[in-house]
């Protein structure tokens, strides 16, 4: 093998190297990590059921519901579903330190706020907030929750900070549906673009940040651009490939001298974008792929949109990505069907971004901090991944209002403590990731509380049995007749 090779791999072997100081004391740092929630809560019991919580929904269950997780630490299944789902504990003051601490070291001036809804599948109809409506976890119209996330992006990583339950306009006018999910007297119908400003006004200050973005879904609606534009904030949004728009720096016809000067033609995105020619792209290197660098192009142009009832919109920057239709790397969201379109070669991903705030002209951004904005989409969606990948962010069985709340917040107070320590043990061994973590802390946790031995075999098969005949005898006593006993056989 060429020197050069050799030396290359034997360096990339090093970062494997695992050092015994990554895993040593997790279980205890998890117990200290745990203290300051703890505290946020107003009473002890629940605050131990916070620290039972998450290490249930960072062990290695196949399944991290409140079921699970009770025989997982050993507690009365009707604890941990009482704490998840109907006791009415405010999960705020959690999502409160949650975004102070991640302020604080992951925090950074230009960092970027996103918001992007989370579809989560169910079959039922008497969950909160379930309907048929855009799935975008399954790509159609579906049986689906939808939240609302708000996502912070720095060059150190990403993480989820607060959330919202999308409560569709049926479900806020149905004072019974609403009774039997217990939601709260004080909540009403808001759209998702006011559910975003309500987490940007909240956070804001608190979490430093140059930018704001969001898929399609928000971008479409000129109002919530407006209301941005309004804060001073500076923002890249998605908008349909079917968005009317003029090209202000397309050459105009000359003036005859007579009637209104002539100005650029209406059309849609769509339409301007297959008139470029090659050479006005720019190709840009995003970031480095497990299987090379990988690239984009891009074009962008001052133009002007609509408003409502052909309104003429203030002047914004369009920003359109193009990619091979053979790279198989999403990082661009897709919140709707009309989000992205393709031809035979790319496929094309457009934005907007604003010219000017409420009282001050923005500097015109360079294609490269437009793609790192535009790249956050995908980050908001690894944070999902980690979520529900890592620690059962959709695998509740909770059907009120405060056991999704509780769910979510608790969820993404575990992935924040995966992130720290990945953080800490990529200093000693630098190809680290957070599944790997997760892994070794699972292994961990089996060690606490799977310990071997007689009687915590005893007390889980009693568990599972209980359980079973429980459900047994109930049936009977809805068909009024005695629920038989189980014959004890002699022993042979």
């Amino acid at each position: 093998m060429n020197p050069v090779w050799a030396q290359r791999r034997e360096e990339v072997w090093n970062d494997c190297l695992v050092s015994p100081d990554v895993f040593t004391q997790m279980v205890h740092r998890l117990g200290e990590f745990v203290v300051p929630y703890q505290h946020a809560l107003e009473t002890e019991v629940n605050g131990r059921h916070v620290h039972l919580s998450l290490q249930g929904l960072l062990s290695a269950l196949e399944r991290k519901n409140a079921e699970k997780i009770a025989t997982f630490v050993d507690v009365e299944r009707q604890v941990i579903q009482d704490f998840i789902g109907t006791v009415p504990w405010a999960h705020r003051p959690l999502v409160t330190v949650l975004v102070g601490q991640v302020a604080e070291r992951l925090g950074e001036p230009d960092g970027i706020i996103a918001f992007d809804p989370s579809s989560f599948p169910k079959r039922g109809t008497h969950s909160v907030g379930v309907k048929r409506q855009w799935c975008g976890h399954r790509g159609k119209v579906d049986n689906c929750q939808v939240g609302v996330f708000m996502g912070y992006v720095s060059r150190h990583d990403h993480a989820l900070l607060d959330f919202r339950l999308s409560l569709p306009e049926d479900w806020a006018r149905d004072e019974h549906r609403r009774q039997v999910c217990h939601v709260p007297l004080e909540v009403r119908y808001q759209t998702r673009q006011g559910q975003c400003l309500e987490m940007l006004d909240m956070w804001g200050d608190q979490v430093p940040h140059g930018w704001v973005t969001g898929d399609d879904e928000l971008g479409r609606h000129t109002q919530f651009r407006h209301e941005l534009r309004a804060r001073g904030e500076r923002y890249v949004l998605g908008v349909p490939c079917n968005t009317t728009m003029r090209d202000l720096e397309a050459p105009l016809p000359a003036y005859a001298g007579r009637g209104r000067p002539p100005q650029a033609p209406w059309q849609s995105v769509t339409n301007w974008r297959q008139s470029l020619s090659g050479d006005a792209w720019t190709h840009l290197t995003v970031r480095d792929g497990e299987k090379g660098p990988v690239e984009i192009a891009m074009v962008r142009r001052r133009v002007q949109t609509r408003l409502e009832r052909k309104r003429t919109g203030p002047e914004e920057w369009l920003v359109i990505t193009r990619r091979p239709l053979t790279d198989d790397w999403t990082w661009e969201s897709r919140a709707s069907r009309d989000a992205t379109e393709q031809d035979e070669r790319y496929r094309y991903h457009y934005y907007l971004t604003p010219t000017a705030g409420c009282a001050v002209a923005f500097k015109e951004p360079s294609l490269g901090e437009l793609a790192r904005v535009i790249k956050a989409g995908a980050c908001i969606e690894a944070s999902f991944k980690r979520g529900k990948g890592e620690a059962g962010m959709d695998e509740y069985q909770v059907r009120t209002w405060e056991g999704w709340h509780h769910h979510m917040a608790l969820t993404l107070i575990a992935v924040w403590f995966l992130i720290g320590e990945t953080h800490r043990g990529q200093q000693v061994t630098p190809a680290l990731t957070l599944p790997q973590v997760r892994y070794g802390l699972s292994v961990l946790l089996l060690e606490v509380y799977c310990t071997p031995g007689i009687d915590p075999i005893c007390r889980q098969v009693q568990r599972q049995l209980l359980r079973n005949e429980s459900a047994r005898f109930y049936h009977h006593r809805a068909r009024k007749c005695i629920a038989s006993h189980k014959l004890r056989r002699e022993i042979q």
